[in-house]
């Protein structure tokens, strides 16, 4: 009997160690436990590959205050888990939320569709067959096992792409020159934001370049701007703290504590003091009495210039720039905290913040993951470039939309001259917005046909760094990432690669069936659909902060509204909300009126019903559950009947009712 039970589990470890799966997911980061949970949903088998122990990356690594730009552009799964988050808080959809309620909700997500989930493994190596890669070996972090996948498909949603890279795809690490795709705000940017104020001296003895320089600061000498080079924009950690004195654990002194390296903190505060933490710090606030801490002005949570060795870098020296990175983080809170040099208001404000003792409770309530902002990214079938996110260039076989800013954070502190003076200068910062949602064709997510015909990589997708900072926000990571599996099951079904595959079929099934489920699609009507929105009376259409690419506004005395018909599938209830951007000019209330082919019901809403906690931008407000008709003989209608300010009519969606 003891001779069979061995000969057993030994036979169901070598078929593990040696699996074969049709989807092969590396990476548990947002956009990978989406595409795990899309590929099962599209019933293929599915192994999903964490190298860490933890599901979700910085969605669920402080990241609450989610980056958005355009809440148009999230969809399908990914829109789905917001609204889950909303289940969980109240509102209709969830943007701002803890840590732990992230991971918690992705760990859902796994269970119920039942995504096998490996832990604690590393990709070692790759073997490929020509164009065809049949297998990864994955090792643990002591590398004392290894493990043999098998995969019909493969995708990389690591942010690292350690996957493309072992699997021989071209990558880039680092900025371009303008020149190389005909862009303006890539390369070496020496610009104004998250930058020193004039005057700030950067030697150890201020005057004394023979005293050394400040630590932090290269030697470098600044390049031409546009000019292009290897630097990395800086990473940090999203601080997760609470003042909650039942949840909070002291920030104490970390083991290599050095308050020099803080020294050019102290100076930008002799120069322009700081009144509250907000100065120094973006300090956005979560639910339950919690933060989510991202990086300001000259000197602040961002690492610059410490993480150029890391997207190419071995486990054990990322782990060692991970470190140095968190020890750096925690060092600067004690340092503001508790330095006498810093002002005693400043201090007693820091002083009443501490680590959550209800969060990442497995790794001394810090966040495990490092926001790794940029590291490789593919130079695949199509390049995404500043021209794609100003619109001036537009795919056909989008399988996503990106709206956020082009964004790249610090890359570099030097020394520069000005006036004849010595000073400190950030550079590499750009932040350029202004532009409409735009799409993200299905060809930056694949290599090469000649690298690679059976890997997407929706991560670390093929862009420029200019308009990957515009791309890489976590929920277009969770979209791109359902995408991907999509075409990877796409795929094994017609036994073809994944560059046969065409993005606009992708479109088309995910338009229809968007949660892979067989659920309804919503409906909604947007001001610039001219068939479905009837206007009468003077009304503006204005860009910034809409839903999509714009809204309608007025302020007119005279009668004005604006009608919004849907087509609807079925006679049923459905679930009816208006989006509503945040203004100041607002009116007190706005009058709509719902009619269900037969009789209209009014609905009032007060300024104060529209401010949604839990929101980074405008929200969708519910106006109420109503019985229509199918086809086009409801509809909704927007007012300025007893307005005071603004009214605004910007979008309606209709959501069948459970």
């Amino acid at each position: 009997m003891k001779i069979i039970t061995l000969f057993f589990l030994l036979s169901s470890s070598l078929l593990y160690a040696q699996k074969q799966v049709d989807i092969c997911i590396y990476g548990g980061t947002s956009g990978g436990v989406m595409a795990a949970v899309a590929a099962k949903r599209l019933g293929k088998s599915v192994l999903l590959i964490e190298p860490g122990q933890h599901l979700g990356g910085m969605t669920s690594g402080g990241l609450g205050l989610t980056d958005i730009g355009n809440k148009y552009a999230i969809t399908g799964l990914s829109l789905h888990f917001y609204r889950r988050l909303g289940q969980h808080y109240g509102p209709f959809e969830q943007w701002i939320f803890e840590p732990h309620v992230a991971e918690d909700l992705y760990k859902t997500y796994v269970k119920e569709d039942k995504v096998d989930v490996v832990y604690g493994y590393r990709i070692q190596s790759a073997k490929k067959n020509k164009t065809t890669l049949e297998e990864i070996t994955l090792e643990t972090a002591s590398g004392g096992q290894t493990q043999r996948i098998r995969a019909k498909m493969f995708m990389d949603c690591s942010y690292e792409g350690d996957l493309m890279a072992k699997a021989g795809v071209s990558y880039r690490v680092g900025r371009e020159a303008n020149a190389d795709y005909k862009e303006t705000y890539n390369g070496v940017q020496l610009l104004d934001g998250h930058q020193f104020p004039d005057g700030i001296d950067p030697y150890k003895e201020p005057g004394k370049p023979e005293s050394g320089l400040l630590w932090g600061i290269s030697p470098e000498k600044l390049a031409a701007r546009g000019e292009g080079d290897r630097k990395v924009q800086a990473y940090n950690y999203r601080i997760c703290l609470t003042k909650n004195p039942n949840n909070r654990v002291a920030i104490t002194k970390p083991d290599d504590y050095d308050p020099s390296r803080y020294e050019l903190v102290l100076r930008l505060m002799q120069k322009k003091p700081w009144r509250t933490l907000n100065d120094g710090f973006i300090w956005s606030n979560m639910p339950n009495e919690k933060t989510d801490i991202n990086n300001r002005n000259g000197f602040s949570t961002d690492m610059i210039g410490m993480n150029y060795e890391y997207p190419e870098a071995s486990y054990e020296k990322r782990a060692e720039i991970i470190r140095q990175h968190e020890n750096y983080t925690k060092g600067l809170l004690y340092f503001i905290g508790n330095d006498p040099r810093v002002s005693a208001s400043i201090r007693e404000q820091m002083q009443q913040w501490g680590y959550p003792k209800d969060e990442y409770t497995d790794n001394n309530h810090w966040s495990p993951q490092l926001y790794i902002r940029e590291a490789r990214r593919m130079v695949g079938d199509y390049v995404m470039t500043q021209a794609n996110c100003e619109g001036k260039e537009t795919v056909t076989d989008g399988v996503g939309l990106a709206a956020y800013t082009m964004d790249s954070h610090n890359c570099q502190r030097i020394v520069i001259e000005k006036d004849g003076k010595q000073m400190v200068k950030n550079e590499g910062n750009v932040e350029v917005g202004g532009f409409a949602p735009y799409p993200i064709s299905y060809r930056s997510l694949i290599p090469k046909a000649s690298e690679c015909t059976n890997l997407l990589v929706p991560v670390c997708m093929s862009a420029t760094h200019i308009a990957y900072g515009s791309i890489r926000m976590e929920p277009v990571f969770m979209v791109l990432g359902q995408s991907a599996a999509v075409a990877a099951s796409m795929a094994i079904d017609r036994k073809t690669s994944v560059q046969a595959i065409d993005g606009r079929n992708i479109q088309k099934l995910l338009l229809k069936d968007p949660l892979l489920n067989g659920s309804a699609a919503d409906v909604v009507v947007d001001d610039a659909q001219s068939s479905d929105v009837q206007i009468t009376g003077d009304w503006t259409q204005e860009k910034a902060g809409s839903y999509a690419h714009s809204l309608l506004s007025t302020q007119s005395k005279a009668p004005a509204a604006v009608r919004f018909t849907p087509t609807l599938p079925a006679t049923q209830a459905y679930q009816v909300y208006v989006y509503v951007p945040r203004r100041k000019d607002a009116s007190s209330q706005t009058v709509f009126r719902v009619y269900d082919g037969s009789q209209t019901q009014t609905v009032h809403l007060n300024k104060e019903q529209v401010i949604v906690e839990g929101q980074t931008s405008g929200a969708w407000i519910p106006l109420g559950t109503f019985k229509l008709p199918a086809g086009k003989k409801a509809y909704v209608e927007i007012t300025n009947e007893k307005a005071d300010g603004a009214v605004v009519a910007d979008a309606v969606q209709f959501v069948q009712a459970k």
